[in-house]
């Protein structure tokens, strides 16, 4: 079932690629591309204080990441432990960090740029690679994330259960374009 889900998914990606104005931040193809698809945008949340001190507020710009889900998800699809996946995909958002930071540096907007955001049910670990978590505080848009992202969430496992998706519910990842400089520019 699962790899008929893929396989669709695989086709219809282009279409939401498209739509989304995501912008690939590598010329690869195949298994060597970035993991991230990105897109400029204002952030229209309520205000957060980074650790770092960076202010996130209302209409500030920011690279949102998106998961390239159908090259994630073929990259898992044959291991069977869930913590091997998890490893798995914590080394592909590893490997692709350099490359981001190499694109929000060398971005025309880069001195507007404040940081990163991205939504996610796939969290654990993030805060290892520099990620903060924050709670998604409307419960509407919640609710709209955990449905949306629930088909990546159950790709990703090998078995879906109500404990599962109590402890992964939708959040924000933010990295402040500082930290992300900091930490990953020029480690390619």
């Amino acid at each position: 079932m699962k790899l008929y889900v893929l396989t669709l998914w695989q086709i219809i990606d282009p279409i939401y690629f498209m739509f989304t104005r995501l912008t690939y931040i590598d010329d690869l193809k195949g298994r060597n591309r970035n993991i991230f698809r990105v897109r400029l945008t204002r952030y229209k949340g309520k205000e957060y204080i980074l650790s770092d001190g960076t202010v996130i507020q209302k209409n500030d710009l920011l690279i949102k990441i998106h998961l390239h889900n159908v090259q994630l998800m073929k990259s898992v699809r044959n291991i069977k432990s869930d913590v091997r996946k998890a490893m798995v995909i914590h080394q592909n958002v590893q490997k692709s960090l350099p490359q981001l930071a190499e694109y929000v540096n060398n971005h025309s907007n880069a001195s507007d740029i404040k940081g990163i955001i991205g939504i996610t049910m796939l969290n654990r670990g993030s805060s290892k690679l520099g990620f903060e978590t924050v709670e998604i505080s409307n419960s509407f848009y919640k609710y709209f994330k955990c449905i949306a992202l629930l088909p990546i969430y159950w790709l990703s496992v090998n078995s879906l259960s109500s404990n599962s998706l109590k402890k992964h519910h939708p959040c924000y990842l933010f990295m402040s374009k500082e930290k992300l400089l900091n930490k990953y520019f020029q480690q390619m």
